[in-house]
């Protein structure tokens, strides 16, 4: 339960610190007295976005921090253990917010350094706000759904589903992913075999893109090279070459090993030197005749060439880049020859996952159709006590054509405040007044279900009033068996039940507004005062009477 609540320089409240009980404690004010900002207090502790519009005029800074208490801290501690934050002392949580106008707001949780999105984490856990606006979502289908699902307690068979619901649906998403990205249309097809065509033509080894390099700057300068291959032969091997001059040279050398046998060596080496000439000289002419292209085979070489040129230009600057793109590019054509297949395989797995779906979702509306009777005879009866002697109320489970996230079926809450009139769906018949108090009546019936300890009630009993709002205070007083409540009212009959009571109260006597409050509790002669008030007159003896009457009950 919520214990100290301190608040400095929020909005028209300069400081104010309060202790909290058990119970129902009820906040009163004129209106526009500022009892939002006792609201506003509450949601920055449960992690609702702010910004720096809420620093009241000339402070540095707002402060907003609590004590809560829990009897069995398990639970939020290991929400906390999750957060990587601090665990509770004595069942003890510590939140503190402060939002700074110069500086980074600044939020810990029991003296840690916590994150916005831990303290929404943590709100989840510890309070729950209904709003003015709250009897209105009796009217969304979800809504009806989710007090049905409350009530069931069918969280079992409710992730059972989730869990099959989401294999079925990853599924299909899958096969329509398969579909989508890799069927190719027909030109798509036709574009890549034709690009396979030009790669396949070409040797895409190391080797043999080298050669054809090679072979292709032979083609472009084979005029040049034919001229001095031609040269050298004939300086080799020509009439007037090394080669023939070189025999001279031989029989020179031998007849000097005659005259001095000592100078055979150089003989022997200079008949080897001629040996080497003349292979010189063929390697050449071989040369020479590699630089001769015929016209057929430099047009190969060119095509060759270009193709090269543009599957680099393509793929990649290297063979192995290119063979890599080509072996791709045939993946993707022989891949449509089993995408019917892989298709096939996946309708029998989307089949058998539909199955489980609609098994688990069978057993969800199983519970659902049990609960629906139970609640809707728990929520008439609690719907007399609020006014309506002769109602009828029914929820009703609707089969839906195809399943959905939340199951096969939907919630369908269905009322007729009159007798003999047949009950409808409540957004055709149901006033604001009735609204609200289906809603009380449900929250009622739903409240031992909450696990959340504090709940804020922010005038949901608007609309209502006369003997009802008697009865509204019981109800508050009945959830209040389980739960912490705070109660925001305009009701004298609902403020008289309270057991602690908060008075807001703005004073704009001086040179600016101040906003304060206090409780009223301790002494019975203000909070008649207060009763009386809102009764129409705190001076009137009939008003300060019936207050009295209101605190005696």
């Amino acid at each position: 339960m919520l214990q100290t609540l301190r608040i400095r320089n929020l909005a028209l409240l300069e400081e104010v610190s309060l202790d909290f009980e058990s119970g129902v404690t009820v906040v009163t004010g004129e209106t526009g007295a500022g009892k939002s900002i006792l609201l506003g207090a509450l949601a920055l502790l449960a992690g609702e976005r702010a910004d720096k519009t809420l620093i009241r005029q000339g402070a540095p800074a707002c402060e907003v921090e609590a004590a809560l208490h829990f009897a069995d801290s398990s639970r939020i501690d290991a929400l906390l253990a999750e957060l990587d934050l601090p665990a509770c002392e004595d069942g003890v949580l510590l939140l503190k917010r402060s939002l700074p106008r110069e500086k980074a707001p600044r939020i810990s949780v029991n003296g840690g350094l916590a994150t916005l999105a831990a303290l929404q984490r943590l709100g989840e856990a510890w309070i729950d706000f209904h709003g003015p606006s709250e009897p209105r979502r009796l009217l969304k289908d979800s809504c009806q759904l989710e007090l049905l699902d409350l009530f069931a307690r069918d969280e079992k068979e409710l992730s059972a589903y989730h869990e099959a619901y989401r294999a079925w649906r990853e599924l299909v998403a899958e096969r329509e992913r398969l579909a989508r990205e890799t069927r190719l249309a027909p030109d798509q097809i036709a574009f890549i075999e034709a690009q396979l065509a030009k790669l396949d033509s070409l040797d895409l080894t190391e080797e043999a893109v080298a050669a054809l390099e090679r072979d292709h700057s032979r083609l472009s300068r084979a005029q040049e090279l034919a001229q001095l291959c031609a040269a050298l032969e004939n300086g080799l091997a020509g009439e007037d070459g090394v080669t023939s001059r070189l025999g001279a040279l031989l029989r020179e050398a031998h007849q000097l090993e005659q005259l001095d046998p000592a100078s055979r060596p150089l003989a022997e080496r200079l008949h080897s030197a001629g040996i080497e000439l003349n292979d010189l000289a063929e390697e050449v002419r071989a040369l020479a005749g590699q630089v001769q292209f015929d016209p057929e085979q430099a047009e190969q070489l060119e095509q060759n060439m270009a193709a090269w040129l543009e599957a680099k230009r393509r793929h990649g600057p290297d063979p192995a880049s290119v063979a890599a793109a080509r072996d791709e590019l045939r993946r993707r054509v022989e891949s449509q020859g089993d995408i019917e297949g892989a298709l096939a395989r996946l309708d029998e797995k989307i089949s058998a996952a539909r199955r489980d779906a609609l098994a688990a979702a069978r057993l969800l509306r199983a519970a659902r159709e049990k609960a629906a009777k139970e609640l809707a005879k728990a929520a008439a009866k609690s719907i007399a006590r609020l006014g309506f002697k002769k109602a009828d109320f029914q929820v009703r489970v609707v089969a839906l054509a195809e399943p959905g996230p939340q199951g096969d079926c939907a919630a369908e809450f269905l009322f007729s405040p009159n007798v003999g009139e047949a009950p409808l769906p409540l957004s055709r018949i149901a006033s604001s007044g009735e609204l609200a108090r289906v809603m009380l009546a449900l929250k009622t019936v739903l409240a031992d279900l909450d696990a959340v300890p504090v709940l804020v009630f922010d005038e949901v009993d608007a609309n209502v009033g006369g003997e009802i709002g008697r009865v509204v205070g019981e109800q508050m007083a009945e959830i209040a068996r389980g739960h912490q409540v705070l109660c925001v009212t305009h009701l004298p009959q609902v403020a008289g039940l309270g057991d602690s009571h908060l008075l807001v109260e703005k004073d704009q006597s001086g040179d600016r507004a101040v906003v304060s409050i206090k409780p009223i509790h301790a002494r019975r002669a203000d909070r008649v005062g207060e009763l009386a008030r809102m009764l129409g007159d705190r001076n009137a003896k009939s008003a300060r009477q019936h207050a009295e009457e209101l605190l005696a009950d």
